[in-house]
C-alpha cells in the first residue's frame, strides 16, 4: 500500500551556519511538532527522510536541525521545501473534534435537513480555522470551524451541520 503524505511545515531559510533551518508551521502545532522524530522531504516525486535531532520555537517560527545536515550550504537544497509526515501519523495525532483538510474538503454542508452548499477549502485566520463553502447560488463564504456554528462533522455520510446564523451563508 501506497504512503500518502501531509506537510506540516515549509523550511523558509537557514537559520545561523550550523544547518539549522527556520520552519513555517501552523498556529498552536508546537507540541505536535514536538514529538516528530522523522519527516521526509519531496525530492524527484520521492519522499526522502530526515531524522529531526531538535527543534525549538521563537515568536515567528520553529527553528530545526536535522541528523547530517551540519552545514549552511547542506541546508540551503531544502530553502523553501516542504517537510511532510505520513498521513497514518497524523491521523494518529489528531484529536477528537480535529480533521485533516482533504476530509473535510467536497463534504456537503446542512443547516438542518436543507443543504446550503460544499466545502471547497478550509483557511486559518489566527483566531479558527475557517471554512470555505460554497452555496448554489456559486458564492463562496467563511465559515467559522467553531462548535457554536459548525455543530457536527460525519465524515461517513461526507455532512457537515451548521447554525446557519444570520448573514453566515450569503
Amino acid at each position: 500500500m501506497k504512503n500518502n503524505y501531509i506537510s506540516v511545515g515549509k523550511i523558509l531559510n537557514f537559520h545561523g551556519v550550523q544547518g539549522e533551518a527556520k520552519l513555517g508551521y501552523s498556529k498552536n502545532r508546537e507540541n505536535f511538532l514536538s514529538e516528530l522524530k522523522l519527516v521526509y522531504i519531496q525530492k524527484n516525486n520521492e519522499y526522502i527522510p530526515l531524522e529531526v535531532v531538535r527543534i525549538r520555537f521563537t515568536p515567528k517560527c520553529g527553528i530545526i536541525k536535522f541528523k547530517g545536515i551540519d552545514t549552511l550550504n547542506d541546508i540551503l537544497e531544502y530553502k523553501n521545501k516542504l517537510i511532510f509526515i505520513p498521513e497514518t501519523t497524523a491521523r494518529e495525532h489528531l484529536e477528537d473534534d480535529e480533521y485533516l483538510i482533504d476530509e473535510l474538503v467536497g463534504l456537503d454542508v446542512y443547516d438542518g435537513e436543507r443543504k446550503v452548499g460544499a466545502v471547497i477549502g478550509v483557511s486559518n485566520n489566527g483566531a479558527s480555522d475557517l471554512l470555505s463553502v460554497k452555496t448554489h447560488q456559486g458564492k463562496v463564504s467563511l465559515v467559522p470551524f467553531v462548535k457554536a456554528i459548525v455543530l457536527s462533522v460525519d465524515i461517513k455520510n461526507r455532512k457537515i451541520q451548521i447554525n446557519n446564523i444570520e448573514g453566515l451563508l450569503s
